[in-house]
């Protein structure tokens, strides 16, 4: 078995059950079809582990908290962060890899009798080993792997755990959210908008379509810029652009989601970045990533991290607005 990053070995804090809620009359037995067949779940799960990057939110919007958990961000442990640390309260899971790197041995000592991977690129070969585990249900089989809509994930955890009717309206409320802004704000679905970052100098990713940050500003109501999906390859979330290529940035609304004010300064230094209206104009956002997590909160992208980010990104959208 391969063993992923996490806690140490003889790190058992997540060994406990926490309290799960009555599951919903009549949610099992159910089936669930995913990437790599279907899982027929017979009773209510009690010991949970999400294996998604982002999965525990969908969870813990609905009283159950998993005993073990993926690291994503890595400085943020047990993913506590401002929109679930209430959920978690001074319980603490086990964290059983990062990212696409499980550790089975560590998943296997929790004894869950449910793991579940939505937001996840689960491979065939990791899917069969859980399963001897316990119950796996996969990440969705219709959309390329971290390509599902959060709606359709939150759907699907939802209906694992026992609590389909519960997860129907937790959507609604969000969509709800939503429509509000967009309602508040018509002007936002006359501007284009695209959200990019910046991991080395020099290099420029922009997200495309199906990446949850440009699909929380697409529901904000802004209209995503086309030419990052054309540029991008085939099944990526990122179109990689040189300095050369900011060019295809300047849109209405420019969204940064770098991970540090210096990373911020080079951008701005850029000659190139410099000669874009967005940037001339002041319509570019640079978003910080901690003090408020903005950008994780839209990069998440949950029906619990989207009502913080609404209420922490329209504010400074609105301030910036042309």
């Amino acid at each position: 078995m391969v063993v992923g990053c996490g806690a140490p070995a003889d790190d058992a804090r997540g060994a406990e059950t926490p309290p799960v809620p009555a599951a919903e009359p009549g949610a099992f037995p159910v089936t669930i079809e995913h990437k790599y067949g279907s899982t027929e779940i017979t009773e209510a799960p009690k010991r949970v582990v999400t294996l998604g990057l982002s999965d525990q939110d969908a969870a813990l919007a609905l009283g159950v908290r998993p005993v073990g958990v993926i690291d994503w961000f890595g400085e943020r442990p047990y993913g506590a962060w401002p929109w679930t640390e209430k959920r978690w309260g001074s319980y603490q899971p086990t964290i059983v890899g990062e990212r696409d790197e499980y550790a089975m041995e560590r998943i296997a000592e929790l004894e869950p009798d449910l793991i579940v991977a939505q937001y996840s690129g689960m491979s065939r070969q990791q899917y069969d080993s859980l399963s001897r585990i316990a119950d796996v249900v996969a990440q969705p089989g219709r959309y390329p792997d971290y390509a599902a809509p959060w709606q359709e994930m939150t759907r699907r955890i939802g209906t694992a755990l026992g609590f389909p009717a519960r997860t129907e309206r937790l959507i609604e409320e969000t969509e709800e959210q939503f429509a509000e802004v967009r309602e508040e704000h018509p002007e936002f679905a006359q501007q284009t908008v695209a959200v990019a970052d910046s991991f080395e100098p020099g290099k420029y990713s922009a997200f495309t379509s199906s990446d949850p940050k440009a699909i929380f500003f697409e529901e904000l109501g802004f209209k995503l810029h086309d030419r990052i999906d054309d540029i991008a390859e085939d099944g990526a979330n990122v179109a990689e652009l040189s300095a050369e290529r900011l060019d295809v940035l300047d849109v209405d609304r420019l969204i940064w989601v770098t991970s540090s004010e210096e990373a911020n300064e080079r951008i701005r230094a850029e000659p190139m970045y410099q000669r874009l209206a967005v940037h001339t104009a002041g319509r570019d956002v640079f978003v910080p990533y901690e003090d408020p997590d903005i950008g994780a909160a839209f990069s998440f992208n949950t029906v619990l991290s989207i009502p913080y980010a609404i209420d922490e990104m329209v504010p400074r959208l609105v301030a910036g607005n042309p």
